[in-house]
């Protein structure tokens, strides 16, 4: 009998301590090799524990036990690989009986009619009308116990007993007037983002400035070649790819809003990884594209895509995450109008989207309605200056105003034909 030890892996250099966040298996199931045993949650994502040999599997620690990376959490007894095979061919035995039985068939058709009831709804007498009426009841919504279906006082008062809801409970709120509490552990990945958005607010200088944007432009855009793009792509064009690539663009004009501070040092990234905030089952996770100002808006696109399907699906991992020079999040897919956003340290500014509302807007001295998102930049002040951070916003907007600017450094490209 060969016995494997299988043990807690590394989710990364800091962790030490990892919580056992689900079971897949039991002790005593007979698994493959490589099928996934467990799902593990660390302070920075979700790994799952695969089985090295196939076997019969010991489990040695309980869902929600916090265990040390390295600890032996399962045991494989490889022995049982023939008998987890064997069982196999029983399924084929079992399956020839079933055609030896047409006439059960039938006559399993024919019981099913002969079992169902059907409850008359006739009508109800004076008392039951009359409490009926009170309570805002059909007499659809009750199965009448009397002579030829009649209902009668005591099925509506049945009804009711049993939760059937009364004009009162429909017109009251969601709470029931309880006094129960739930309770559960925090996972080690809420733990880990409470602590740092209290970090941050502890220990950087935050500030954040308003602006809006006239996104008219970019619905012209997705109207004329949404169905186009799609063909050629394969994916929908959205407006975080317009606003990652406008990011981008003006990270290079404003390159203290796409840096850091190290120590003693200021650090001022050459290259524009964005953390894209997404909404997963766990919480909010901010995987990161890798060198987006080098992206065409198909490539952001498809980028951003994969990155929401990992993190819907668990699969996200720590790489996946680390290393982003500056963050979007897009509050407006919830219906938020306008939010002041929390830096994702160790970065020093992250960017906010919200809704889009048709508002009356002032245009070249006309009232015009047009499609309004308001944008909020959240930055470090001890690094970015107001400066700097009102004209990184401004410059986000002339762009996302005029998508042209995108393709010539931020530019019109008038100014680029006259060299200025």
């Amino acid at each position: 009998m060969a016995i494997i030890e299988l043990k807690v892996p590394s989710p990364g250099e800091s962790i030490t301590e990892v919580i056992i966040a689900r079971w897949v298996k039991n002790t005593g199931d007979v698994v493959e090799k490589d099928e996934v045993l467990a799902e593990i949650d660390s302070d920075k994502a979700t790994l799952t524990l695969n089985a090295e040999e196939g076997g019969k599997i010991e489990v040695l620690a309980a869902e929600g036990d916090t265990v040390k990376v390295g600890q032996v959490v399962v045991k494989i007894d490889t022995s049982f690989k023939a008998e987890a095979k064997a069982e196999a061919p029983k399924a084929e035995v079992k399956a020839e009986p079933k055609k030896e039985t047409p006439a059960p068939a039938a006559t399993q058709k024919a019981a099913p009619a002969a079992e169902t009831k059907t409850y008359a709804t006739g009508t109800a007498a004076p008392a039951a009308a009359k409490l009926m009426a009170e309570n805002n009841i059909s007499a659809s919504q009750i199965n009448g116990t009397g002579k030829d279906g009649r209902i009668t006082k005591q099925d509506v008062l049945a009804a009711l007993s049993n939760g059937l809801p009364t004009a009162a409970k429909v017109l009251s709120n969601s709470w029931q007037g309880g006094r129960d509490k739930d309770r559960s552990k925090m996972t080690s990945l809420r733990k880990t983002v409470a602590k740092r958005l209290v970090s941050v607010k502890n220990e950087t200088a935050m500030l954040t400035t308003f602006n809006e944007v006239d996104m008219s432009a970019i619905y012209a855009i997705r109207a004329k070649y949404k169905d186009k793009f799609k063909e050629v792509y394969g994916n929908n064009v959205g407006f975080m790819s317009f606003f990652t690539k406008a990011v981008t663009e003006a990270l290079y004009h404003f390159p203290a809003v796409n840096g850091m501070i190290d120590g003693d040092e200021l650090v001022y990234n050459k290259y524009c990884d964005i953390g894209i905030a997404v909404s997963a089952p766990k919480g909010l996770m901010v995987p990161v594209l890798r060198n987006a100002e080098l992206m065409s808006l198909a490539q952001i696109e498809a980028g951003i895509k994969d990155l929401a399907v990992k993190a819907r699906d668990g699969k996200l991992t720590i790489a996946d995450m680390e290393g982003g020079t500056f963050t979007i999040t897009n509050g407006g897919v919830f219906g938020s109008m306008m939010s002041t956003p929390i830096i994702n340290p160790p970065q020093s500014a992250i960017l906010g989207m919200h809704n889009v509302v048709e508002r009356p807007m002032a245009v070249n001295g006309q009232v015009l309605i047009r499609p309004m998102m308001y944008v909020a930049l959240s930055y470090d002040h001890r690094i970015i200056d107001g400066r700097e951070s009102v004209g990184f916003l401004v410059k986000v907007k002339e762009m996302l105003e005029n998508p042209t600017r995108m393709l010539f450094g931020g530019k019109n490209p008038e100014e680029i034909l006259l060299g200025l």
